[in-house]
């Protein structure tokens, strides 16, 4: 019987074979969703789609993209935002 905990949605269920010939179901969490642009709402991109757990063990540099409001704005907004500033 599954454990009460693992009967809910939240958990993936992979069937993984075994090398004695057996399959068993692993519970696996899911990956969150995609980051966001705070401005547009699009999709951000060179962030990966991690777990918080998984995530805080990525470098810094792996976290979000080198560039100014990197992992906040996407950069079509980025740009917007530092042309409106400079004016």
């Amino acid at each position: 019987m599954t454990a009460p905990n693992k009967r809910s949605r939240t958990y993936a269920r992979v069937k993984v074979k075994l090398p004695g010939g057996n399959t068993v179901t692993r519970y696996k969490l899911r990956k969150p969703n995609n980051h966001k642009c705070g401005s547009c709402g699009s999709v951000l991109h060179g962030i990966p789609r991690e777990r918080p757990c998984n995530f805080a063990k990525l470098s810094k540099t792996q976290k979000r993209p080198e560039r100014p409001y990197g992992g906040v704005l996407c950069s079509p907004c980025m740009r917007l935002k530092i042309k409106s500033m400079t004016r």
